[in-house]
């Protein structure tokens, strides 16, 4: 077992899950010191203006529900709780673009799920034991995947549960975690529509997530230092002895503790022998500045498109697409053309494309396949004083904001 630090703890990385770390901690009044090697905070969750479109854009669109407590804590404790915008119950709107059928899924609040017999409620085309199948999945093998375990075929399983698969494990079913599916639908479905509620940070990452958690961490007397790249780790015996920062060393004294919130890559590289995932999957987002009509829901998602996922935000809509690998070498003009076409036509907007971006984050996250999913390493580590936080760490979550967060939670709660 971990022993009980009383020092300074450091943490290397100012992501959400580094961020996450440092301000529980700086909230039970410990020393924190917050090292990133970047010159700014966020990580993949972070907003930055655009010269290209001349606004503020998000570096990749981000979805959290109801049931996401982790992450509704932490924006609780950084005062930003009343900055996430969404439905007062579990609505999604659809549409099919090879058909022009549209839809609105809605969950019934209680844990009975009586939506899935009413037709009005669920999924067109599809029948009361379609959903009950997929209960298959809340007991599934580590070693399964999603398509081993529940049939992959159908219109349940094109109308809703591949386009939520895709966006929440950023992997295809067909190699997607079985039991990673299987988490979220304990986590939502399984609880209920109260469980499901979307909320989205309509005045953008940065303003909801990451300015007021700086501000808190500067109002607790945290320091943190930006440009500021971790280059080794000395250790002796069972304990982390300095950090090594190039032009300068930190020793780690009696009772110091440091979190490793960084990148799996650069946690292989800091820690021999660690375990970590080495195959990744892309996410393709695209931003386009133009107000949307009044009537567009604030999320849609999108059926037999490139598009899977369409954001309103008061000035530009965003499109996410998932285990986007497919997409990384296409032409970027053909590609916002291609992916306009398709805003367009569900938002009932002109074809002529306005001022756009394209964003390719070509390692968004870990690839969410058993074997992957197999290599995550827990929280603690063979050094007393060390712990990792990450959304690629052992959440039991896919790489998400809530895993991100809840990562940091327990790497703050097993230091202090």
């Amino acid at each position: 077992m971990p022993r009980t630090l009383g020092g300074t703890v450091h943490v290397v990385g100012a992501g959400l899950a580094g961020l996450a770390a440092a301000v529980r901690l700086a909230s039970r009044g410990m020393k924190v010191v917050v090292h990133e090697a970047a010159g700014q905070a966020g990580g993949r969750c972070r907003s930055y203006h655009d010269p290209a479109l001349d606004m503020v854009i998000d570096n990749g669109n981000h979805l959290l529900l109801s049931s996401n407590h982790a992450a509704l804590s932490y924006l609780a404790t950084i005062g930003a709780a009343d900055t996430l915008a969404g439905p007062p119950e579990a609505e999604f709107a659809f549409m099919d673009l090879a058909t022009g059928e549209r839809w609105t899924l809605r969950i019934n609040a209680g844990l009975l799920p009586w939506w899935i017999f009413d037709a009005r409620r669920r999924v067109p085309g599809t029948k009361a034991g379609d959903y009950l199948a997929f209960a298959r999945l809340l007991y599934a093998s580590e070693e399964k995947t999603i398509c081993e375990t529940v049939r992959c075929k159908g219109a349940l399983y094109d109308r809703l549960a591949r386009p939520l698969w895709v966006a929440a494990l950023n992997t295809d079913p067909k190699e997607a975690s079985a039991a990673l599916a299987g988490a979220i639908i304990r986590e939502t479905l399984a609880k209920g529509g109260r469980a499901c509620r979307p909320l989205i940070a309509r005045n953008g990452l940065g303003a909801v997530f990451i300015a007021p958690a700086l501000r808190f961490l500067g109002e607790h007397r945290v320091e943190v230092r930006f440009g500021h790249r971790l280059r080794a780790l000395a250790r002796v015996e069972r304990e982390v002895t300095a950090l090594d920062f190039g032009e300068d060393k930190i020793v780690i004294g009696e009772g110091d503790g440091v979190i490793l919130a960084v990148p799996p890559v650069a946690a292989a590289d800091l820690v021999p022998n660690l375990s970590t995932p080495s195959e990744f999957r892309a996410i393709v987002n695209a931003h386009f500045r133009l107000a949307p009509p009044a009537s567009l829901a604030p999320i849609t998602g999108v059926v037999n498109g490139t598009v899977e996922w369409l954001f309103s935000f008061p000035d530009r809509l965003s499109v996410t697409i998932s285990a986007a690998d497919r997409l990384l070498d296409a032409p970027r003009e053909s590609l916002a053309q291609q992916i306009w076409d398709e805003v367009a036509t569900i938002a009932r907007l002109p074809k002529a494309l306005p001022p756009w971006q394209i964003v390719r984050e070509r390692r968004a996250t870990f690839a969410a396949t058993p074997a992957e999913n197999a290599k995550r390493p827990p929280a603690e580590t063979a050094w007393r004083n060390l712990f990792l936080a990450g959304d690629w760490t052992r959440t039991g979550l896919p790489a998400t904001i809530e895993g991100a967060i809840r990562s940091g939670h327990r790497a703050a709660d097993l230091v202090g």
